[in-house]
């Protein structure tokens, strides 16, 4: 009886095993980045446990740990492929000479990563664990801006105003396009071309008719 009984099962057992595929330990590391990402996207670092992640990768925890040493760990490795991502995008569409053209290469190499990789973009732009070193959306325009300054302070000094002044310009064009990407992040309209015209429309009459001792009016002395 008891011979009759086991059999079935260690035959169920193998075949079980037998149809399930094993994964690489990089595969398995590539997966649970990917199922991080997603969970970190739609609940934040905070809400987002380890729990959940071996659960949808259908592992056990230990295995969490030995990849990334905790949550931390995954979150940073995370973001850290998103900020080389989209710098990459934006380093890639900066080929133009004309200053305009490199503005509207920037704004739709942002548009695009936000349209392609909409979880990603979500990641980066959650605020990020304060025990966290890693990088987070701040940090990456915090390196686009400066890519910008160069171009601006050569641009400043060929039409005579203070080059000091372009590291302020670069961050408020970085800024207007990140807060722009943010709120179009959700309305999807009008579509991505457009949005990119109306930025660049804004950004480059506004610095082409640049006062070159702007003062407010507010402020004047009488």
């Amino acid at each position: 009886m008891t011979g009759s009984t086991s059999e079935p099962t260690t035959k169920t057992q193998r075949s079980s095993a037998k149809g399930r595929v094993r994964m690489s330990a990089a595969q398995r590391r590539e997966q649970l980045i990917m199922i991080g990402r997603d969970l970190f996207a739609e609940r934040g670092f905070d809400a987002t446990s380890i729990e959940e992640v071996a659960a949808r990768a259908k592992v056990s925890k230990p295995v969490i740990y030995e990849h990334f040493g905790g949550k931390e760990g995954l979150y940073a490795v995370v973001v850290d492929r998103e900020v080389r991502s989209l710098l990459d995008r934006i380093g890639a569409a900066l080929t133009a000479g004309h200053p305009r053209e490199l503005l509207e290469q920037a704004a739709l190499a942002l548009l695009d990563y936000i349209e392609e990789e909409t979880n990603g973009f979500r990641v980066l732009v959650r605020e990020a664990p304060v025990m966290s070193a890693t990088g987070n959306f701040s940090s990456v325009l915090n390196d686009v801006a400066h890519r910008v300054e160069h171009i601006l302070g050569a641009e400043f000094k060929a039409g005579g105003y203070d080059p000091k002044l372009a590291e302020l310009y670069s961050q408020a064009l970085v800024g207007m396009v990140a807060l722009v990407g943010r709120w179009w992040l959700d309305v999807r309209k009008p579509r991505k071309a457009t949005v990119a015209a109306h930025m660049v429309n804004l950004a480059w009459n506004g610095l082409s008719h640049l006062e070159s001792k702007p003062v407010l009016l507010t402020r004047r002395t009488r």
